[in-house]
């Protein structure tokens, strides 16, 4: 590591600054998630399941040590691999990791391009293997299927990288999953940019819903989407798999025409209040291979004439339109949870010219996303369930601490000012009583 010359700073002349401490870090909060990543079984995990086209005779990185220091990078806010050339030597990330020190920006880059479709697929199994685990451990009795594409801009000549109407620009365009309910990332698939929302849905979902059906046959199944995915292959799939589902339909005239049949144009009762209404109708639409369940939200805003009319289909049965609408609004979660993923673990982070790189990339960031949802929605106390990872990194990552050496043992004496140790000592607790199968 370079070292800086002693610095003097000017308002007071006393203080010096150098950045040759020795064995000092400020990310001994990564020592929690290693804990809870032993509870869970998370490397050991994706040891299991990691095959790489590997030709190397020697080496002083394993692949699985290169994949644990990549999603510990990113969950500590290191976005670019280059941080890895500064982070050598430091001493949490070197006990995280296994190693005298960690591997270089370079190493990491090839160790990408080990991977094959096949090896993909085999990080999505683990993937799979760990959300099972933490579905049986929470006993969860239902599992909210949230269906959303989200856009990742490309800069230059990528591979697959094509201009999106929709969005205006150049980029990927992912398709991705997670579960409403606990935010867990359960799936995402890299397309290139000019791809329809809908493009490969079914193909996409229904390993996912058969896994569940056969895994977990007690735990009820609901999907929800937006517009983009009103296709009949999705509803019959659903139908088929016993899932109850509530899916955005796009206006036409024909709905348009058969909401106006509830609520024509009008004069307002009272101007100064809005009225929503809620019916029930059955409707085929041309390409529906039968009539299905359609609801209509009716609403006219204060002061308006005209109603505004918005469509969903849905197989529910017993719900009221009302409930099934408001189960329907509880998607919007979603969009906080992709915004999380993006933001905070640079899952649009497509900085390669190979797709399928930039595939592996994507996967390492659902799974270093993962591994944080499931420590915060388990181990963190109520009302902190959802931190963000921004705050996750100022309260428990970003933490300074010296190593002391003694005999065998290392002790991380973290800063005796440290404004967040309850917090940080209560989390540790509750991953060390962890009892998970």
């Amino acid at each position: 590591m370079a070292t800086l010359p002693q610095i003097t700073l000017d308002f007071n002349r006393k203080i010096k600054l150098s950045n040759d401490g020795g064995d000092l870090s400020s990310d001994t909060g990564e020592f929690l998630f290693r804990e809870f990543d032993e509870k869970i079984g998370f490397s050991k995990t994706l040891q299991n399941h990691l095959r790489l086209n590997d030709s190397r005779a020697y080496y002083l990185h394993s692949n699985e040590n290169l994949l644990r220091q990549k999603i510990y990078q990113m969950i500590a806010g290191y976005s670019e691999d280059d941080a890895a050339d500064h982070l050598t030597k430091d001493p949490v990330f070197t006990q995280i990791i296994g190693t005298p020190a960690l591997a270089s920006q370079p190493s990491l880059s090839r160790f990408y391009t080990r991977f094959d479709k096949e090896s993909i697929d085999h990080l999505n199994q683990a993937n799979q293997e760990l959300l099972d685990k933490i579905h049986s451990f929470r006993g969860s009795e239902a599992l909210f299927i949230d269906l959303d594409s989200t856009h990742s801009d490309t800069y230059g000549n990528q591979e697959d990288s094509s201009y999106n109407m929709h969005y205006g620009t150049m980029g990927f365009h992912p398709l991705v999953a997670f579960d409403g309910a606990t935010g867990d990332f359960l799936k995402a698939k890299l397309r290139p940019g000019n791809v329809y929302t809908s493009n490969g849905i079914v193909e996409f979902i229904q390993p996912l819903i058969e896994h569940y059906n056969q895994k977990f046959p007690e735990t009820n199944l609901f999907l929800r989407g937006d517009s983009g995915f009103a296709v009949p292959a999705l509803y019959e799939l659903c139908e088929k798999e016993s899932v109850l589902y509530v899916i955005r339909l796009k206006s036409n005239l024909q709905l348009q025409s058969l909401a106006k049949e509830y609520h024509p144009s009008s004069a307002p009762r009272d101007v100064s209040e809005t009225e929503h209404y809620f019916e029930e109708a059955t409707y085929q639409a041309k390409s529906w291979s039968k009539p299905r369940k359609v609801i209509i939200q009716s609403v006219r805003p204060a002061g308006e004439l005209l109603f505004a009319h918005s469509f969903f289909v849905t197989n529910f049965e017993i719900a009221s339109p009302k409930d099934i609408v408001r189960a329907y609004q509880k998607r919007g979660t979603m969009e906080n949870y992709i915004k999380e993923s993006k933001n905070g673990f640079y899952l649009d982070h497509m900085n390669s010219h190979s797709f399928q790189v930039n595939t592996v990339k994507m996967m390492l960031s659902l799974l270093a996303y993962n591994l944080t949802n499931w420590l915060r929605t388990i181990c963190f106390p109520q009302g902190q369930k959802m931190m963000q990872i921004d705050t996750i990194r100022t309260r428990l990552i970003k933490v300074a601490s010296k190593l002391v050496k003694s005999g065998r043992s290392y002790y991380f004496k973290l800063s005796s000012s440290f404004v967040y140790q309850k917090f940080f000592w209560n989390v540790l607790g509750q991953i060390q009583k962890l009892q998970i199968e």
